[in-house]
């Protein structure tokens, strides 16, 4: 989908405000409400917007360390990439799950509350994992910096 002006100003508003009404949108972008809410859908059905979320700090809930964590599989075949990636998404603890290039197979970003409930994380899940090989963990002291906009 090529995106205009106007789609780029919807985006940048709705990704500062997902809850913003149809109204306050159409004022903030400039076209009428009908117009506003058209563009929408219509970035809505080209999936230009994948969903709408509410973001929730995770320490404010418990999970206040982030680990990152390096997976190598003992081979690459595409059954055991599959494998991989079909556990890997019932892992509730795990944030993101990357493929990579490079010295480890997947990069993942883990919560948990602290260091022992991560240990239970790679004893009970981690290394059970279908096909690991090798696990590198490296835990995060603080973010500097986490985006959830694209700059438009």
């Amino acid at each position: 989908m090529d995106l205009d002006a106007t789609d780029r100003s919807i985006l940048t508003a709705l990704q500062h405000n997902g809850r913003i009404t149809n109204a306050e949108l159409a004022s903030t972008v400039g076209l009428s409400q009908s117009a506003a809410l058209r563009r929408t859908r219509a970035l809505e059905d080209a999936g230009v917007i994948d969903r709408y979320v509410t973001l929730i700090d995770p320490a404010k809930i418990g999970f206040g360390t982030t680990v990152f964590t390096e997976i190598s599989l003992s081979t690459q075949s595409e059954s055991q990439l599959d494998d991989f990636e079909a556990a890997i998404v019932e892992c509730p603890e795990v944030r993101s799950c990357h493929l990579m290039a490079g010295d480890s197979d997947y990069l993942l970003q883990v919560v948990c509350a602290d260091v022992g409930d991560y240990e239970r994380i790679h004893r009970d899940r981690l290394s059970k994992l279908p096909g690991v090989y090798r696990i590198r963990t490296s835990f995060a002291l603080r973010a500097v910096c986490e985006r959830t906009a694209f700059d438009l």
